[in-house]
């Protein structure tokens, strides 16, 4: 399935809770460079990997003032369980009711170990500080993901650099 949410198009502005509860919407982070990353479920070996590596490199994430977000369809409070096990910096959004996955067009089919089903496709968009699409990650890999984010955002500031 191809994502509809294409490099140079607006990202849908979204609303959801975090770990904490609080109501978060995308477009409150205008001015910030955002890695909005969908994942498929807390405390899956892919999915905890994926948030460790991010973890592990969240200082020079800040350093290059990004601003994460991780988007998965579990709750407030798997969130929370997550986030405080892994001791994860960053913000968690729950979406249970698919706002996010659909809006995005990451919810589709998968398969794993021979069987078909639905599920959170494990997407990642890198949205510049105007709120438009800066780069697309189909098919993440969680052990590169955090490194080719932060390579690439440092691409992309050195060619706005010197242009």
């Amino acid at each position: 399935m191809a994502i509809p949410i294409k490099e140079g198009m607006p990202a849908p502005d979204v609303t959801l809770a975090d770990q904490d509860g609080t109501l978060r919407t995308l477009s409150g982070y205008r001015g910030a460079w955002v890695l909005l990353y969908f994942y498929p479920k807390n405390d899956t070996p892919g999915c905890t990997k994926e948030a460790c590596m991010i973890r592990d490199a969240f200082p020079d994430f800040g350093a290059l003032g990004i601003t994460v977000l991780g988007v998965s369809t579990d709750s407030v409070e798997s969130h929370r369980r997550f986030a405080e096990k892994h001791d994860l910096p960053f913000t968690l959004l729950a979406d249970p009711d698919r706002t996010a996955v659909s809006a995005y067009g990451v919810w589709g089919k998968k398969k794993f170990m021979g069987r078909d089903y639905e599920g959170t496709l494990r997407t990642s968009f890198l949205i510049d500080p105007r709120g438009i699409v800066a780069k697309v990650y189909e098919h993440v890999k969680p052990e590169a993901h955090a490194g080719e984010v932060l390579a690439d955002l440092a691409a992309l500031k050195e060619k706005a650099a010197s242009s």
